[in-house]
């Protein structure tokens, strides 16, 4: 855990975010408080000149289809191990259904050639307007407006703005720019990825990235099972095994489940392990969809309470509270700003100390703002 900076010693929201290959970002409150709960003398504000003034972190589309914040110098390397794949397998699922449930207006072209006509209007249009809403656009480029209508009672009707603009940037053509509300907003403005890297994302050979992606996952999450990699990057088996033969792996014994970890890379891990026993225990509030938690697919070593009652059905972690390397609790934020907390598995006077020390820090950076989580848990939810 020490790598993954819960003593909350990281100098600020870039060395958070190098430390944990990406932050999740599909509820924008989570990097920000991800980072908080990392870097002790961090802002607000400094999270958010990170990503949108500095632009040193980027909010990308890349594993599991899942959007993350990652480091700027990283995106080459993501949207070629991963992103691309994602991007071609959302192109060929969208044409499907508008082949299969037809379009209202009917097209008058052959799909796939309408379609990359649209994405051409699409950039163009963000062109001129520097930034831009889906609504925004959408008024710009009225074929964003078609619909795919329902073709069976389990479908429902579908706009063709949202996953247009979602292809486009799993493709590396649109970046997600500014929230148009506050911090914990999830609506946001899109621009062109020209207008971050002006002669484009640069181009990283697909192999290359993959094994680059996969050693810096080990080295921060390792060591680990094959298939918390295969998990954690959202690859097939032939492709994990593939990148793997790339590294220099050795394998390991996870209290008695087979694992994996760099060969080269056993002497830093020896260092951390040696000092975070020196440390003394730390307690940390991290948020929904925490990077730490969502790391590996096996996580029964890391829980103090049953899983149940901090995951959701889907597999998502609500907030939870750590305490020396492990899960014991969840906390929430009530309508007035304040932070409770829940232990679940109690570990002594001194682990709820830190744990009320630590929400008290927390509810004092976040100045009275209200963070309800995207995943919502059972235990959170008791609050």
């Amino acid at each position: 855990m020490r790598r993954h900076r819960l003593a909350g010693d990281a100098d600020g929201p870039e060395e958070v975010t190098r430390a944990l290959v990406a932050l999740h970002a599909t509820d924008p409150a989570s990097v920000y408080l991800s980072v908080l709960a990392r870097s002790a003398a961090t802002t607000l504000g400094e999270v958010s000149e990170a990503m949108y003034d500095r632009r040193s972190l980027v909010r990308w589309m890349g594993m599991r289809r899942t959007l993350f914040v990652v480091a700027r110098d990283d995106v080459p390397m993501i949207q070629a191990a991963v992103s691309a794949s994602v991007g071609a397998t959302l192109r060929r699922r969208l044409i499907s259904r508008m082949i299969r449930n037809g379009t209202e207006p009917p097209l008058s072209d052959e799909v796939d050639e309408w379609l990359r006509s649209l994405e051409g209007d699409v950039e163009s249009a963000l062109v001129r307007l520097g930034a831009a809403t889906g609504t925004q656009l959408a008024s710009e480029v009225p074929a964003l407006r078609t619909l795919i209508p329902a073709r069976t009672a389990s479908e429902s009707v579908q706009r063709l703005t949202t996953s247009v603009l979602t292809l486009m940037s799993a493709d590396g053509r649109l970046v997600r720019s500014t929230p148009t509300g506050p911090w914990t907003s999830r609506r946001h403005l899109w621009e062109t990825t020209t207008a971050w890297w002006p002669h484009s994302v640069p181009l990283v050979d697909e192999s290359d990235a993959q094994r680059d992606l996969a050693r810096r996952w080990l080295e921060r999450f390792g060591p680990a099972t094959v298939e918390d990699l295969q998990w954690w990057t959202g690859w097939t088996k032939t492709t994990t095994a593939r990148v793997l033969q790339a590294l220099p792996i050795e394998e390991v014994d996870l209290h008695g489940r087979p694992g994996i970890a760099l060969s080269d890379g056993s002497d830093q891990e020896a260092a951390d392990a040696e000092d975070w026993g020196r440390r003394p225990p730390v307690a940390a509030l991290l948020p929904a969809l925490d990077p730490t938690p969502m790391g590996w697919k096996h996580r029964d070593w890391f829980l103090g309470i049953e899983q149940e009652a901090i995951f959701d059905r889907a597999g998502n972690i609500g907030p939870t509270l750590w305490w020396d390397g492990e899960i014991i609790g969840s906390w929430a934020v009530a309508p007035s700003g304040e932070i409770r907390t829940v232990i679940a598995a109690e570990r002594g006077e001194d682990a709820r100390t830190a744990v009320d020390d630590a929400a008290a820090r927390l509810q004092a950076r976040l100045d009275g703002a209200v963070v309800i989580p995207a995943v919502r848990t059972a235990l959170e939810q008791s609050l």
